[in-house]
């Protein structure tokens, strides 16, 4: 089976506010799936209210008390513990002091918020992505390689998050790809292929083919994940994931545990 051997370590709960779905809940479904080991990593608090899409800090152990209930009823698979947790310059002490609130196997980096303060993959931005697609992405890639350069993330997320409602520069992405690659490579990190793209306007996984191909050259790992924001969407897209991940080169995949990661062989799409 395609599940069994792999996991699916971005998955989001009902604390940020836009998604369904309990640790329980994914817990079981991920069995009927499959899958022995998956993780959840729901959006980091921050210290006072930042928006309406995160867990508040004192909703926090709530989050750690429904991880710990789908352990306690399904200890047959293997559930890790984590958090997506926003880059935002500037604010790295608050990320190192998040880092010591929990026995978190993964800190997932995303950017979501570009430096001219506003959300990048936010549907009330789409008309800025029309006009301003070049800017933007010089933005967000720029942004990214600082994520990755922080050293405070375990793997990052999403690549080439803008291109959500389908807007892409003109010319060779390389542009783009190759610094956040060169970025991943230094600092000896990782990255995940997100299936949620394939749900989204762009139709595509995040990142595209050419940014794995460039990755897998490099020699960077890659984790394959869901993004669910559904019990539904646990595992969703794997198939496409696997074959674009094989098709780069790629014949295994990581998996982390107490902020270590290992690998494990890839295996075949399903037939």
């Amino acid at each position: 089976m395609l599940f069994d051997s792999l996991t699916d370590y971005h998955i989001h709960t009902p604390l940020c506010a836009h998604a369904t779905g309990w640790p329980v809940e994914f817990a079981e479904r991920a069995l009927q799936l499959g899958f022995k080991e998956i993780g959840f990593a729901d959006h980091n608090p921050m210290p006072d209210y930042f928006d309406d899409w995160r867990m508040s800090l004192a909703e926090l152990p709530r989050y750690l008390d429904a991880v710990a209930e789908a352990r306690a009823k399904f200890p047959q698979l293997t559930i890790r513990l984590g958090l997506e947790c926003d880059y935002l310059p500037g604010k790295e002490a608050w990320i190192e002091k998040l880092a010591s609130m929990a026995e978190w196997d993964f800190l997932i980096g995303s950017v979501h918020y570009l430096p001219e303060g506003w959300e990048v993959d936010h549907p009330k931005y789409i008309g800025r992505h029309a006009g301003e697609v070049e800017p933007i992405w010089e933005s967000y890639w720029k942004t990214y390689g600082q994520c990755i350069r922080s050293g405070l993330f375990d793997f990052v997320a999403h690549p080439d998050l803008p291109k959500k409602f389908g807007y892409r520069p003109e010319g060779d992405l390389r542009r783009f790809y190759e610094p956040a690659i060169a970025a991943l490579a230094e600092c000896k990190g990782a990255f995940e292929i997100n299936t949620a793209g394939m749900r989204k306007e762009c139709r595509e996984l995040y990142p595209s083919f050419q940014f794995v191909e460039l990755a897998r050259k490099a020699g960077i790992p890659v984790l394959i994940n869901s993004d669910a924001h559904a019990v539904e969407e646990l595992g969703a897209g794997f198939d496409q994931a696997v074959a674009l991940a094989r098709s780069a080169g790629y014949t295994e995949t990581g998996r982390v545990h107490r902020r270590k990661l290992s690998f494990a062989p890839l295996p075949e799409p399903s037939k």
